[in-house]
């Protein structure tokens, strides 16, 4: 097994840490977004329970000894409030009577800190054993482009597939491969450092958005994709293994 191995049709993995610490992984929970879309003029009711439900069931399944939170735990911007501070209020309270929890931050987790009182690394991303995890909407720490294996949220990474009548869907994917050390020199790190997987993962909210990677034309959102990814693959939430995603 793995350094980082997803869970089984869901938007999460398991990763193992320094002496054999469990972590389980997810990116982009974005607590609140239907806040956003009201702002926005569009009637959505609040999931807010669905996803809490969805996120218990993988700790009981999993028992991990530490949930990391790969960035975009919250979705407004800024400090959180309302109905989006409550769901998280709620969030952490039922995951840390389970596990420790750390939040590496994304864009979207601003002010954060200064309303729950939550573990959070700085947007460079933290190295955990060997692995390392970053958010993706900046450069990561040298550390962690030298770990064994990097985790990263931010794309959203999701393929088209058409059928043979012209029909077609949107699925959410897993991309990995290879960390290409060149696409990182201009932050001082050696290319013959960075040996090392890159795994990019789903969102966990589906109502997030999403990075189409197989067609042309949708540029990606981190700054070093998809020049950091060699040969990268896209494998479905059930396994499905798809092969080179710009080919999908």
């Amino acid at each position: 097994m793995g350094l980082v191995e997803p869970v089984a049709d869901a938007p999460a993995a398991v990763a193992t840490l320094a002496d054999g610490e469990r972590a389980l992984v997810v990116a982009d929970y974005h607590a609140g977004i239907e806040g956003y879309f009201r702002r926005a003029g569009i009637e959505a009711a609040s999931r807010a329970d669905e996803r809490l439900d969805r996120l218990v069931g993988l700790l009981e399944a999993v028992a991990p000894d530490r949930v990391v939170f790969l960035g975009d735990l919250a979705h407004w911007i800024g400090r959180p409030a309302g109905r989006e501070l409550a769901e998280l209020e709620r969030l952490v309270e039922v995951v840390t009577a389970r596990a420790e929890v750390l939040l590496v931050k994304g864009n979207h987790d601003g002010e954060f800190e200064e309303a729950l009182d939550v573990p959070v690394s700085d947007s460079a991303g933290v190295r955990l054993g060997d692995v390392g995890f970053v958010h993706g909407h900046t450069w990561p720490d040298r550390a962690v482009l030298e770990a064994d294996v990097v985790c990263m949220g931010h794309e959203h990474p999701a393929v088209r597939i058409e059928d043979a009548v012209g029909g077609a869907r949107v699925e959410r994917v897993w991309l990995r491969g290879p960390l290409a050390g060149s696409a990182f020199e201009r932050t001082g790190v050696e290319p013959a450092a960075v040996e090392g997987e890159l795994v990019v993962f789903p969102a966990f909210n589906e109502l997030a958005g999403s990075t189409w990677v197989n067609v042309e034309g949708r540029d990606f959102l981190a700054p070093f994709l998809p020049d950091g990814l060699v040969d990268g693959e896209a494998y479905l939430l059930d396994g499905t293994r798809l092969g080179p995603y710009r080919a999908v």
